[in-house]
């Protein structure tokens, strides 16, 4: 199992914990590179995929291709507010 984790570069608050940790913690300069990372992540075999609620929604792919998708794992974090 490969899990990844995406945020938004400005985002200093999400994931910390994972990051400190030495695991894979993306950061987008632009929100809209939300589906090209997630593709990317899936073609380097990352099976689990976590994203800020705020990356999420930049991303056209999670609902219509991952959802029903069994080998991907596409969650998505609530905000920390």
């Amino acid at each position: 199992m490969k899990i990844s984790w995406i945020k938004y570069e400005k985002d200093d608050i999400s994931f910390k914990v994972p990051e400190s940790l030495g695991f894979d913690v993306f950061k987008l300069v632009e929100p809209e590179q939300t589906d090209d990372k997630i593709k990317e992540l899936i073609a380097k075999r990352y099976d689990t995929i976590i994203l800020t609620n705020e990356i999420a929604g930049f991303s056209e792919d999670i609902i219509k291709k991952y959802s029903k998708d069994r080998n991907i794992n596409i969650i998505i974090a609530r905000d920390k507010e």
